[in-house]
């Protein structure tokens, strides 16, 4: 008889090292363990959630109209080069969500047509043609939008550093972003929302109203300024500002700028980003390096513009706009200012991770303190002990030494749950501490179901080890019936649920299957235990 059930003893007792090994580092022991003993443990455990311990939760609305905009003023670019190519006296403009080209040449339709197909005709009048994006197209560009806003802001958060974030898509252009332990919400708020669309312009030195222009003005009067000289600036220029804060007093300048519109250079040609400082004034500057194609065009416009000011610009701002001494060959740039290091950090980061493809609005913006989380835990830790005081004192008193075999499963469940959710590095949260409160349940619901079983047989005059087995064959498929429908409930929860029903959804799952192995496996090898080596006559249930 040992023999057939000695594998069981062994899984189980594997089962339990197993679950005690990785819950170690979920522990307050874990950081003053010695370091030879934490590098042969699991590195990570349990993590706890937003609102456990506090953190940002901010809910982003992706600009898609904003999207679409781009895109059409892209396509306008697009098709004015491709007219210059072809040798085509035309020139296509963006108007609103449309695009008018001033010439009614028949050659235009179906360069239209072949190049971009998803335009749609509009009309024809006084010698211009008007095109649309379709409905479709539309809709194909928000969708896109909000998608591509989900990838990069994952790609800044997980450069950010941030244990366990959530962040996932809410309609259709909404994105909910949970930052665990973050306590700098605003640094975050910046990271996440920042466009940077990096641009490189030459400054317009040449132009009398250069000369005219303050160099530097107080922060509050750009809108001021622009008012000022709006009908003075010349079609193809633009005012923007650099931000210059003095170092002794914090005061914050604008240092004005007039440039020309035409952009020479994205940061699509982006390959690096890094913090580097400079040795002279010991301060960050930001190195960035372009794949081959952009450092032959960074060259290039160097090259042809030796003597000139270049203007390096992330989000309409001004970062630096250094004189160009000579041809710069090799890809390598310096975008310097007075940058500390976390803002040398982040636009290293913001730059790496690529600009956003539309701007974000906020929603919503919730700090939530860790105060709030550690009430949350006791109460949470509190509601799961008195929950399972409550069910071990019934088991026994109501099914006796059997009902203590049940105890001992619920412990082995409790065990076996913290370890699995260990093992995976899962994020808990109230609904999943929720969740381990439902298994406690669970795990005595199953021996409940194959103890009035036995209780059935035992009054049909079987004998204590007829009953067990037959009460554990005759529940069998009740108990798994009813766990592949939980699992189907679990499947459905994490599948179109957001973060904290997610948590909840992995808990239940994982429960599932733990509550049939120590229902069926476990609380069985005790009863095989206990009438292996003697012939018990009456069962204590």
């Amino acid at each position: 008889m040992k023999k057939k059930f000695f594998w069981r003893i062994t899984l189980i007792a594997s089962a339990m090292l197993l679950s005690i090994i990785f819950f170690i580092p979920s522990t307050s022991m874990y950081s003053s363990m010695p370091e030879w003993l934490k590098s042969s443990l699991p590195d990570k455990g349990i993590t706890l959630g937003l609102d456990l311990q506090g953190g940002v939760h901010i809910v982003y609305e992706v600009d898609g109209e904003k999207a679409a905009d781009i895109t059409t003023e892209r396509i306008a670019g697009s098709l004015t080069n491709i007219f210059r190519e072809k040798k085509v006296d035309a020139r296509a403009e963006k108007e609103q969500m449309g695009i008018v080209i001033n010439s009614s040449d028949d050659k235009i339709k179906g360069i239209v047509e072949d190049n971009y197909p998803s335009l749609e005709f509009v009309s024809k009048s006084g010698g211009k043609l008007s095109y649309k994006l379709s409905d479709k197209e539309i809709g194909r560009i928000k969708d896109l939008a909000a998608d591509q806003a989900l990838e990069t802001i994952r790609n800044r958060i997980d450069q950010f550093g941030v244990s366990e974030p959530t962040i996932h898509r809410q309609a259709s252009n909404e994105i909910v972003v949970q930052l665990p332990g973050v306590k700098d919400a605003k640094r975050a708020i910046d990271l996440v929302g920042k466009t940077a669309i990096l641009e490189f312009k030459l400054l317009d030195d040449e132009n009398a109203l250069a000369a005219e222009l303050p160099g530097s003005i107080d922060a509050g009067e750009a809108d001021k300024l622009l008012a000022q000289y709006a009908d003075k600036i010349p079609q193809d220029d633009e005012i923007l500002f650099e931000n210059v804060t003095d170092k002794d007093t914090g005061y914050v300048k604008k240092r004005v700028y007039l440039l020309k519109k035409q952009t020479l250079m994205t940061g699509e040609f982006l390959t690096e980003a890094r913090v580097n400082i400079d040795q002279r004034y010991n301060e960050p500057y930001v190195g960035i390096r372009f794949n081959s194609t952009g450092a032959k065009l960074f060259e290039q416009i160097t090259g042809n513009n030796v003597k000139k000011r270049l203007a390096i610009i992330l989000d309409n701002n001004v970062h630096s706009a250094p004189m160009i001494q000579d041809k710069i060959s090799g890809g390598d740039a310096q975008i310097t200012g007075s940058f500390t290091m976390d803002e040398a950090k982040d636009l290293a980061i913001v730059l790496r991770s690529g600009s956003l493809p539309a701007p974000l609005k906020m929603l919503q913006n919730v700090t939530v303190g860790p105060s709030l989380g550690e009430d949350s835990i006791n109460a949470g830790i509190k509601a799961g002990i008195i929950g399972a005081l409550l069910v071990i004192v019934f088991m026994i008193f109501y099914y006796k030494l059997s009902g203590l075999i049940a105890d001992f499963a619920l412990v082995l469940n409790i065990v076996f749950l913290v370890g699995a959710l260990s093992a995976f590095q899962a994020t808990l949260t109230m609904p999943g501490i929720a969740g381990i409160i439902l298994a406690i349940g669970m795990a005595v619901d199953s021996n409940v179901l194959m103890f009035e079983r036995m209780r059935d047989e035992l009054r049909l005059g079987k004998t204590p080890r007829a009953a067990i087995d037959s009460g554990y064959d005759k529940a069998f498929w009740t108990i798994f019936d009813s766990h592949v429908t939980t699992l189907i409930t679990a499947v459905v929860l994490y599948e179109f649920g957001t973060g904290p029903i997610k948590g909840f959804a992995v808990t239940l799952g994982v429960a599932v299957f733990i509550n049939l192995f120590t229902a069926l496996i476990g609380t069985k090898t005790v009863f095989d235990l206990i009438t292996a080596n003697r012939e018990v006559k009456k069962l204590s249930i």
